[in-house]
């Protein structure tokens, strides 16, 4: 049974940050593979600098093409919105019965992990694969020593997304943050500007 780790995001962009936990997940655990899902855009939150699904899906999919063991995913364009991730597990499991799936999440999300809807069966049913943030607050003392969470020490990534479209719509050269197939589909098709 392959066991598969789900990296959900907007990725708007994905950038090498991105690149680098997936891919050590991928070759530092034991993990198979890693599949990114790209978040889809909420019709509920018109956020101007969120890209269409495509576009994002499309830099992911060009971003992983020499990494065999990650994969992109746009299950979630196909579900109900606003997507909670329990019925995301749910469909991927019921599609993909061969498989052995775990979420991949910052130590920063973990911290708020306690308010997502059904966070007990997430916890049941899936093990977490944390990696290191440099953030504030604390996690939750149920989440500390929790079995079905392993802490996999990847390298801290401080790059965000956020940045990268200010920096770039300010002029800056952000080539060296994105991996080169992203930086030509961004450059040609004058996203974040």
């Amino acid at each position: 049974m392959k066991k598969v780790g789900l990296y959900f995001g907007t990725f708007n962009p994905i950038h090498i940050g991105h690149l680098i936990i997936a891919n050590h997940m991928a070759e530092f655990s034991d993990l198979d593979e890693v599949w990114f899902v790209v978040t889809p855009k909420s019709p509920f939150k018109q956020k101007q600098s969120l890209l269409d699904n495509h576009h994002r899906y499309q830099m992911v999919f060009e971003a992983i093409q020499d990494y065999p063991k990650l994969k992109a995913s746009k299950i979630e364009f196909d579900l109900p919105q606003p997507n909670y991730t329990i019925n995301t597990l749910v469909h991927i499991g019921e599609r993909y019965r061969d498989h052995r799936f775990c979420l991949i999440m910052g130590e920063d999300n973990l911290k708020g992990f306690h308010k997502w809807k059904n966070y007990e069966a997430i916890l049941d049913g899936y093990d977490i694969y944390m990696y290191p943030r440099i953030s504030n607050g604390t996690t939750e003392n149920q989440f500390k020593d929790h079995p079905k969470i392993h802490k996999v020490e990847a390298p801290i990534m401080e790059i965000s997304s956020t940045f990268i479209r200010k920096e770039h719509k300010n002029g800056k050269n952000i080539r060296a943050l994105l991996p080169d197939a992203v930086w030509k589909y961004l450059d040609e098709m004058n996203f974040y500007r």
